[in-house]
């Protein structure tokens, strides 16, 4: 199964035009949103925490690995035309053919929610250093405008659905399927033998390990005749009518 670093902004001073908490909070909270949809479709993740920062966060994900480094950002237009600014900008490394690819996913998606879609592009960094420096594919997604109302207050207003596109996007990107979370709940196998957990909803794909009978698993989401499990370690798909 795919495996993201998340790293929601560590920038506390950033503050929101209307006066409700920092960029460092609402992508925080963004990042919380995101969770059911990550465990529901199988997505693993690690996180970053608000006491790093943006290298101590690429720093952390290069010692591991990982199929996907998201950075999740809001912008702000700065000196002289503070407030004057909306759109969300999806950035990826010039050379990197999957970070590009992920970018136009997750703008085409989210040009389904916001209000003004023709302001959601993608755009080449070399600056950037959670995209620069990362060894994985890397998006950095600026959110909008921090600085702009209109902006701030959609990002606000607008959270579960922003990371719901924002999973939905990662299914997108690694051909998955997307599947919409329940409160997760313990299940026991029941099977002769042992139960294989797969990287995809089919008898075809690779077995990420083996279950045994009378094991419990955690049950995240259901996409057709398939459950989304954890079993110790490993996530995967499960054959449902071989867990109560």
């Amino acid at each position: 199964m795919p495996s993201i670093f998340l790293s929601p902004s560590t920038q506390e001073n950033n503050a929101y035009v209307t006066g409700s908490g920092s960029e460092e909070y609402w992508m925080n909270r963004l990042a919380d949103a995101m969770i059911p949809y990550l465990n529901s479709c199988g997505i693993q993740y690690t996180r970053n925490t608000p006491d790093m920062t943006a290298g101590s966060s690429i720093r952390l994900a290069n010692q591991g690995w990982y199929d996907f480094y998201l950075a999740l950002h809001s912008n702000a237009a700065g000196e002289g035309n503070y407030g004057g600014v909306r759109g969300i900008i999806a950035f990826y490394y010039p050379s990197s053919t999957q970070g590009q690819r992920a970018a136009q996913i997750f703008v085409n998606n989210l040009r389904e929610i916001y209000p003004l879609p023709d302001k959601v592009v993608t755009r080449s960094t070399t600056t950037l250093g959670e995209v620069r420096d990362s060894k994985f594919p890397a998006n950095l997604l600026e959110l909008g405008y921090h600085d702009n109302y209109e902006d701030a207050r959609w990002i606000e207003g607008n959270i579960p659905e922003i990371a719901r596109n924002l999973v939905l996007s990662l299914t997108d990107y690694f051909d998955i399927p997307f599947i919409w979370p329940t409160t997760p709940w313990e299940g026991t196998v029941q099977v002769s033998g042992t139960l294989n957990l797969r990287s995809r909803p089919s008898t075809n794909a690779s077995v990420v390990t083996s279950i045994p009978n009378g094991a419990e698993v955690r049950i995240y989401g259901r996409y057709e005749d398939w459950y989304v499990v954890r079993y110790g370690d490993y996530v995967g798909y499960a054959a449902a009518q071989y867990i109560v």
